[in-house]
């Protein structure tokens, strides 16, 4: 496995808040050396099934011309906890690979109880970007397979220390993702160690956070999808 290959498991096109088309961040990422990466654009009730609509047909029609592996996502994003559930159950029935909850980052209001329904929830993925994360909620997401961001995107990455003391302390899965909007967001595999090293994680545990965890949500995701299969040979 190529650890210079990078995996982003947070990014946003402009089928929400993001600055580019899908097939623009995939050129970006394909120039910058990466080897996959998730669109996830944000996502309630209210646009759920149009965003899978668009981005689903393109990763069927036209991903596979790129070297990239994309994994489609989204991040359901400031729904009050209770939705979580069955936003989550409906966007996989949707067709999206992975699913991302938008997590109690202090830099905005997000509802009290998002990362308990987030870790509690069988089909989420990710919890982006999780703040002031309990040891309990941490606890329940390493039970659950949930795995916790650390994150390059200013503002959200002020709790990263925080966030990875608490999963080294209850043994949670982390991945590190930059929450990208616009070109300027990208980082390479260099820069997003130093976010994990500079996070207070080891270099055992970035280079678990950064390659095994990243390509085993990949893996994951794309599973028994033989036409989207890991590009390359980072297998």
């Amino acid at each position: 496995m190529n650890e210079n290959a990078r995996v982003d498991l947070h990014a946003h096109s402009f089928f929400s808040d993001g600055a580019l088309l899908p097939s623009e961040l995939l050129r970006r990422v394909e120039v910058l050396g990466y080897r996959a990466l998730a669109i996830t654009d944000h996502a309630d009730a209210s646009n759920l099934d149009e965003l899978a609509a668009q981005l689903i047909r393109f990763w069927q029609k036209d991903a596979a011309a790129f070297t990239v592996t994309l994994v489609p996502g989204v991040e359901l994003t400031h729904v009050r906890p209770a939705q979580i559930e069955p936003l989550a159950r409906r966007a996989r029935q949707l067709g999206f690979r992975l699913v991302v909850v938008h997590g109690e980052t202090p830099a905005e209001p997000v509802f009290p109880g998002t990362n308990r329904a987030a870790v509690e929830c069988p089909e989420v993925d990710i919890l982006a970007h999780p703040g002031f994360i309990t040891e309990e909620e941490a606890a329940l997401a390493a039970r659950n397979g949930v795995a916790l961001e650390i994150t390059s995107r200013s503002g959200h990455n002020i709790t990263n220390g925080h966030v990875a003391r608490i999963a080294r302390l209850t043994g949670a899965c982390l991945v590190v993702n930059t929450d990208t909007h616009a070109p300027a967001d990208l980082i390479n595999q260099a820069r997003a160690r130093v976010v994990a090293l500079g996070a207070g994680l080891t270099e055992e545990e970035a280079n678990a956070a950064l390659v095994t965890n990243a390509w085993s949500l990949v893996s994951k995701a794309l599973r028994n999808h033989p036409l989207h299969e890991l590009k390359g040979s980072e297998r």
